[in-house]
């Protein structure tokens, strides 16, 4: 199993011509946008929505409503309000993107897709954005519409190195491996010491049985990211897929000791022990296993039943 990491981009003021935003955007509203991902860094969503929400009213000009939402005696923009705005600042654009992205994080995929259309019928030509819905699209399984995005991103913007990764990732999932690894290898170019291209290299030289170059290809990601449990159970995938039970056992291990909640790595590991012979601790693993995803046990099942086919030939 295959751990899929998307990457994000939020708009900063560093983005927005300096001149520009002074003459247009009221100074307030640059505030909320800076506490908006000031506060995305911290954890705090609801704290950057709200922040980004004012942002957004202030940059923008209101048409009277009937229903507003406030905080603090401030009118804010809800969903039916955003509808009657009548941009006054490109600005806004920017923090639609970012509020979408916050959204997203929340898990309102449809308000995060919302916000991400306004932003694209404010300002057409940011390439972050359709990197953004891309995301969006892909978590609701709509290949096609994230492949577009992706591509209009990259139209936009050539250099944008995580739409190379986001879409070389998405390409590997379609079992498009010499597209995805182009896009990989592109990424490479832009951002040599970014993980997460080196972590999706890596399960498309798996997907091409080319493990010795996986394992570099993880090993990479490793030494840019020691913390990253992905790429650990990667490696160690690659390891059992050569045959070396041992070195994919310490794998797995490594990755559940960074991230105890990788249930995966419990199936691989138990896997892993069980073509060893070591019955009982795998199924410690299985048990473990199933207590973090209990919806697996059909699938869990079928490789049990097909490790211990390969273990029988072997013996």
């Amino acid at each position: 199993m295959r751990y899929r990491r998307t990457i994000l981009v939020l708009f900063i003021l560093a983005l927005i011509n300096t001149v520009a935003m002074k003459a247009q955007t009221p100074a307030s509203a640059a505030n909320y946008f800076q506490h908006g991902a000031s506060k995305v860094q911290r954890g705090d969503l609801d704290g950057a929505l709200e922040d980004y929400t004012r942002a957004i009213e202030i940059s923008s000009r209101l048409s009277p409503a009937k229903h507003t939402t406030s905080w603090g005696g401030r009118k804010a923009v809800d969903s039916t309000e955003a509808d009657r705005i009548s941009v006054v600042d490109p600005f806004t654009a920017r923090a639609y993107a970012n509020r979408g992205i916050v959204r997203y994080r929340k898990g309102d995929i449809d308000g995060a897709i919302s916000d991400v259309d306004k932003a694209l019928r404010i300002d057409s030509g940011l390439a972050e954005a359709y990197l953004a819905r891309a995301v969006f699209r892909r978590a609701r399984n709509d290949a096609k519409g994230a492949l577009a995005d992706f591509d209009r991103a990259l139209a936009i913007n050539s250099r944008l190195a995580e739409a190379y990764i986001d879409r070389g990732d998405l390409r590997l999932d379609m079992g498009n491996v010499d597209d995805a690894i182009a896009d990989l290898d592109r990424a490479l170019r832009l951002k040599p010491h970014y993980p997460d291209t080196y972590y999706a290299l890596g399960y498309a030289r798996i997907a091409r049985r080319e493990f010795d170059e996986a394992i570099a290809n993880f090993n990479q990601a490793i030494k840019f990211d020691s913390g990253m449990a992905w790429a650990y159970h990667g490696r160690g995938t690659a390891w059992m897929s050569k045959g070396d039970f041992e070195q994919a056992i310490a794998d797995f291990g490594h990755a559940l000791e960074l991230d105890a909640g990788l249930a995966f790595s419990h199936m691989n590991r138990g896997l892993a022990l069980l073509l060893q012979n070591r019955d009982a601790a795998a199924q410690k693993d299985f048990d473990q296993c199933l207590g973090l995803k209990p919806d697996i046990r059909a699938d869990l099942e079928r490789h049990i039943a097909l490790a211990k086919e390969i273990r029988s030939r072997k013996n």
